[in-house]
């Protein structure tokens, strides 16, 4: 849910990780993005109203929540997400675009972004996890780590990124810091094409973050 879900946000907008649908106003409980913003998703939607924010696009929307109202970048693209949908623009796990997309997160038992980042890109750290889960997507990740890639960002307040191709679809990783001594990962695989590949990636990422985090508990 970030960049329009990941590609359609200017960099005036901080990006950060989509998740998983909480409610049918958008990815977020009302609750939550009441606490984060100080305003209901009712509040927030009559203000895109006012703006035009169907007319005139999500990165316009988001970055007018971002610019004038000074909501933060993530609860930006999700208040607008989660507009398109109420207004019929977009329906769940589809982009602006048409395009449908898939996000899965994990807790990691780890505090540390850096060890979550070696698990992944490290090579031989990647393979005590990556024996169990589709091939394919295997694949995908251990060449996204090649000479050619930039791998990992990791930003000042150790929250890190990477994005590479898997096939005709791309898939972004966001590793994020969590209390009590843990890491969350969330996997965003956008372009899918089809709604019918969104539950078959589900499953196959769900089994690749479950095998990492299982690798980091050992």
């Amino acid at each position: 849910m970030l960049k329009d879900l990941q590609a359609r946000t200017t960099a005036s907008i901080p990006a950060q990780p989509a998740r998983a649908a909480a409610s049918s106003k958008g990815s977020v409980s009302d609750e939550k993005f009441r606490e984060k913003t100080g305003h209901g998703l009712d509040h927030w939607f009559e203000v895109l109203d006012r703006f035009g924010g169907v007319e005139k696009g999500h990165t316009a929307a988001a970055r007018h929540l971002y610019d004038t109202h000074g909501v933060d970048g993530w609860y930006a693209q999700g208040i607008t997400v989660a507009y398109e949908r109420a207004r019929g623009v977009r329906v769940v796990n589809q982009r602006r675009d048409g395009q449908s997309e898939v996000s899965v997160s994990k807790v990691l038992p780890v505090t540390t972004t850096g060890d979550v980042v070696k698990a992944i890109a490290d090579p031989r750290r990647r393979r005590r996890w990556t024996g169990t889960v589709d091939p394919e997507l295997a694949a995908a990740v251990s060449a996204a780590f090649g000479s050619a890639s930039k791998g990992f960002v990791v930003k000042p307040n150790n929250e890190a990124r990477c994005r590479f191709p898997w096939g005709a679809t791309t898939v972004q990783l966001y590793v994020l810091p969590k209390p009590g001594g843990k890491s969350s990962i969330v996997a965003v695989n956008a372009k899918l094409g089809r709604a019918a590949l969104v539950e078959e990636r589900r499953g196959l990422w769900r089994t690749a973050l479950g095998a990492l985090a299982d690798s980091l508990a050992r």
